[in-house]
């Protein structure tokens, strides 16, 4: 490969990672501004358009991954800069909180998302997903995500 090629590249991606870095530091500053005010709905999750929903797929799955373990786990959902879209969704199991953190609940099952990453999926479904090459927990509709990849796993925000 040409040393001019690889310095393009090279450029590209290191000015693709600032700007989400730029994006992701913004909302972090405007959602820390907008906690003090609302410090108590920490633990508690928002009604209307902005809550994220829980499928009865990822409710059974998740069920059947807390029948497995000894501790009722919750599942986290995170938005990371990366993927090819520019941001990517991460999710994990998790059994604390942060102090951060919002919780959605549906019959038992809890979705963590830290306010930064609740940003990006206000209205947002969660689903479990089983396919041929894989079977996994994702973000089947995002209201804050105007295309993604085809394999749900990043998006561009609006």
């Amino acid at each position: 490969m040409p040393r001019s090629l690889i310095t393009r590249i090279t450029t590209t991606v290191a000015h693709r990672f600032r700007q989400n870095h730029l994006i992701l530091a913004s909302s972090y500053s405007s959602s820390s501004s907008s906690a003090a005010v609302v410090s108590d709905s920490a633990s508690s999750a928002p009604t209307g358009s902005d809550s994220v929903d829980i499928t009865d797929n990822c409710v059974r799955r998740m069920k059947e991954l807390q029948a497995s373990e000894a501790a009722d786990k919750m599942l986290r959902l995170s938005v990371e800069a990366g993927g090819c879209s520019g941001f990517q969704y991460a999710f994990k199991l998790e059994d604390k909180t942060n102090d951060d953190d919002r919780i959605f609940e549906k019959d038992g099952v809890k979705l963590v998302i830290d306010n930064i990453s609740y940003d990006f999926v206000k209205g947002a479904t969660v689903d479990y997903v089983e396919e041929l090459i894989r079977s996994a927990f994702q973000v089947t509709t995002n209201p804050s995500a105007v295309g993604g990849c085809s394999c749900k796993s990043s998006f561009m925000v609006k």
